[in-house]
Parts: C-alpha cells; sequence; structure tokens
C-alpha cells in the first residue's frame, strides 16, 4: 500500500489525509497535541467541517502521531499543512514551517531522499529557501497549494478545478501529480511550474478572483442608485465568454480567511520587487467603499423601525469563521446607527458574537 505523511492535520491537513486515506492510501499525520492525537485515533473528533466527523469513522488507513521522526520514516513524501496567518504589515508568517525545518536539522541527514511538499501559502521565494536549507540533509521542497473553501474542503479536495504544483524537478512533480490522480474524482487540470511560479500563481489567482467580485459590486451600486437592476446588468455582462458570471454576482465584498489577505500579501510581495500592485490597491478600497456604499443605500431607503434579519453572518454560509466577514461589518455598521438587527446564526457563532458584540443584536439559534 502506497504511504503518505501529512505534518500538521489541523483543519485543512486533516481533511487532506482523510482524502488522500480514502483514495487507498496509508497516512500519518502529526500534531502537537496530545489530546488532539488522541481524538483522532480514537475516531471521537468533533468538527464543524461537513463530512469529516463520517470520513473519519470510516477510514482504516489513517493514523495521527506526536512524533516527528515516525512521520519522516513512514514515508518519502511529506505534506506540509500548517498555518502561515498573517503579520501586522500584511506578509505571511512562516514560523511554523521555519520550526518544522529546524527539528528536521536536528533529526539529521536523512538515508533516502525526503520529499517535501509544503501546501500551505507562502510568500514568493519563501520555498526555495527552504529547499537551500534543507538540501545537505537530503531533502527536495516543493511546494503545492490548496484551493478550498471552509465549509466544503473535503468536496473542494476531491473535485478540484485545478491543481497546482511548483516542483523540484520532473520526478518529484510527477510523483506528485500521481497522488492527486489518485485522490481526486474529476480530471482537474494539471498545472506545473517552478516554486517561485506557482507561490505567484496562488496568490494572483484569489487576487484576480478579488478583483472580479470587487468590480461586480461597484457596478452595482452604480445600478442601484441608478434605480435599475444590478443583478440584470452583470448577468448580462457575464454572458460574454470573455468574462463569465462567475464570481460576477452583486453582494458583499469579499472577506474570509484568503482572499484580503492573499491580496495584501501581492501588493507587499510587489512592492519589495520594485511593482506597484495597483489593481490589488484598488481591490482592497474598492471592496471597503462597497461597504459604505450598501449601509448608506439600506439607511436611504428604511426607516429606523424596520427590523433587519441575517440568516448567516460568517464569511460564507457553510462556514463557521467571522474572519473579515462582510456580512457581519454590514451588521455592525446598521446595529450601530440605530437598526434593530437579528442574527440568526449556530449556536457556536452565536458564541463568538457575544463575546465580541454583546446585546447589540437580537440573537436566534439556528440549526
Amino acid at each position: 500500500m502506497k504511504k503518505i505523511s501529512v505534518i500538521g492535520i489541523g483543519k485543512l491537513g486533516l481533511c487532506f489525509a482523510l482524502t488522500v486515506e480514502k483514495a487507498g492510501y496509508s497516512v500519518l499525520g502529526l500534531d502537537i497535541s496530545p489530546s488532539y492525537v488522541k481524538t483522532i485515533n480514537d475516531k471521537t473528533f468533533k468538527s464543524d467541517e461537513q463530512g469529516v466527523e463520517e470520513c473519519l469513522k470510516k477510514s482504516s488507513n489513517f493514523k495521527a502521531t506526536l512524533s516527528l521522526k515516525e512521520t519522516i520514516d513512514f514515508s518519502n513524501y511529506l505534506y506540509v499543512v500548517v498555518a502561515t496567518p498573517s503579520l501586522d504589515d500584511g506578509r505571511y508568517d512562516h514560523s511554523q514551517v521555519d520550526e518544522l525545518v529546524e527539528s528536521l536539522k536536528k533529526i539529521g541527514k536523512q538515508k533516502e531522499t525526503k520529499n517535501l511538499v509544503i501546501c500551505c501559502t507562502t510568500m514568493p521565494g519563501y520555498c526555495d529557501i527552504v529547499n537551500e536549507e534543507l538540501e545537505s540533509f537530503n531533502y527536495t521542497v516543493s511546494y503545492n497549494p490548496e484551493f478550498i473553501a471552509q465549509g466544503t474542503i473535503l468536496r473542494d479536495q476531491a473535485k478540484p478545478d485545478m491543481v497546482l504544483i511548483g516542483e523540484v524537478n520532473k520526478t518529484v512533480g510527477d510523483e506528485i501529480q500521481r497522488h492527486y490522480e489518485d485522490m481526486t474524482l474529476n480530471e482537474p487540470r494539471v498545472c506545473r511550474m517552478s516554486r517561485k511560479e506557482a507561490e505567484i500563481c496562488k496568490i494572483s489567482l484569489n487576487c484576480f478572483l478579488t478583483t472580479k467580485i470587487a468590480f461586480a459590486n461597484m457596478i452595482g451600486d452604480i445600478a442601484l442608485n441608478s434605480d435599475c437592476r444590478p443583478d440584470i446588468i452583470l448577468k448580462a455582462i457575464g454572458s460574454d465568454s470573455r468574462v463569465g458570471n462567475k464570481y460576477l454576482g452583486y453582494g458583499y465584498g469579499y472577506g474570509g480567511p484568503c482572499f484580503p489577505r492573499d491580496n495584501r500579501a501581492l501588493a507587499i510581495y510587489s512592492n519589495d520587487i520594485g511593482v506597484e500592485a495597483t489593481i490589488s490597491i484598488a481591490s482592497d478600497e474598492s471592496n471597503r467603499k462597497h461597504l459604505k456604499n450598501q449601509v448608506s443605500y439600506y439607511i436611504t431607503n428604511n426607516e429606523k423601525e424596520t427590523q433587519i434579519q441575517f440568516d448567516y453572518v460568517t464569511y460564507k454560509p457553510e462556514s463557521t469563521m467571522l474572519v473579515e466577514s462582510q456580512q457581519l461589518e454590514f451588521a455592525v455598521s446598521l446595529a450601530k446607527e440605530g437598526y434593530s438587527v437579528v442574527i440568526n446564526e449556530r449556536a457556536s457563532v452565536i458564541e463568538k458574537l457575544k463575546g465580541r458584540y454583546g446585546d447589540l443584536f437580537i440573537y436566534k439559534e439556528r440549526k
């Protein structure tokens, strides 16, 4: 049976491990929390991510461990799925990967070549640096970011539109591609390139989507304030094959754990190399102005006695994440203007909201 090691089995890493296991691999996942590893191995772990609990219970060839050495010895392909949150200046925080690199060095040079596949979002050029640091310890480093959305991770991993591989060499790239051929249920386009090219591609793709969303909302704001229908106009624009209707609907601005931060990171990287990412900067500004336009339009057209209900305030319906949610910002703005705002959300989300906003809203729990 083919083997894969996964370093970091948080929400995304666990889903990746389960998807690979389901494809017929034996998978060993590494985590630093003893209690978490126990719940994984006991199959008692509770998750708010769709399908994870069921998939974990059905798995027969997936095990979690606390031992990095065991994880290294288990397979020659080590997929790294740890968090790279954003720093205050907008760059990605690579500290968890850096700590892993130092731990790998301490364990020492490997007899067999070990292939590290970094799946987390990184600043362009970072994977080249890691490869240089680990080359003398008999490791290679490739880059393979995922394009998933919270709430639909398992589905997105099984049926991706594209697989992006920043390969150290053709042999390793071929093997990574084979892994995806085994684990995907569709036939996604596989795009192979250098590590740095793939790092730029990853954040650039998300930045293109933010630009499209910002454009659609700008046109929608223009339409509404002209007593016209945004959806009719945008549907017609999207009917042109050069444009397309995906991500061209009028609504809330972009938010969540990926789009805003990738936009900022691309602008910062561009500035570092002497290029101004004017479109990324403009998209962020347009996104902020769109929220103000939405609030202004609502206030102009609705009396203060009007009660408004939100069926979700997470950044997307399937998720429980509130990070940079434009729906939530809209709700907060209206509540602070004196409107009665009802939040119809899941218990876990309501708990977060109460901790942050207290009685600013009226809360209704939904299953």
